[in-house]
């Protein structure tokens, strides 16, 4: 047992990167398939082909946060052209349940509004539930500022 004061085991520390080499998606098959439940309960894990298909798109950048050789969340920064200029979207954001609370959410925002910056977006936005408490405080610290607007969803 170790003494009360001893300090906490070391956690490897949390970075975000693009994925861009499509032969990645074979490795982050089973990271998504623990992620996506944390994210939705209806929306089934991407294969290796969806994942592909989201790496070879130059519009969806694919971000995975990591820490000792563990994907421990992810989020895709979707980029795109209308004629008021060019702009971003934050989708998908999943933390694992067991990462929560060390800056893994942070650091992907972070890096997707940067890596947004670096594009030349013009504005960046993203949804969030009301009762997703936590994640809302992270998107106001991080300059996100709630619209008054509507978001409306179409199913086809």
């Amino acid at each position: 047992m170790a003494p009360a004061d001893a300090p906490p085991p070391e956690t490897p520390p949390v970075t975000v990167r693009e994925v861009v080499d499509p032969d990645e998606v074979d490795g982050l098959v089973a990271p998504f398939a623990r992620l996506t439940p944390q994210l939705s309960r209806s929306a089934p894990a991407p294969d290796a082909g969806v994942l592909g298909e989201i790496v070879a798109s130059p519009a969806s950048h694919l971000l995975v946060a990591e820490a000792g050789g563990e994907v421990l969340g992810s989020l895709t920064l979707v980029v795109f052209r209308i004629p008021t200029g060019l702009r971003a979207w934050i989708e998908d954001v999943v933390v694992d349940d067991v990462a929560r609370g060390r800056g893994v959410g942070e650091a992907l925002n972070r890096f997707a509004l940067d890596l947004a910056a670096s594009l030349g977006c013009r504005t960046v936005d993203l949804t969030s539930r009301p009762s997703r408490e936590a994640a809302n405080r992270l998107y106001r610290r991080l300059g996100f500022a709630p619209r008054e607007t509507n978001v409306y969803r179409h199913e086809s």
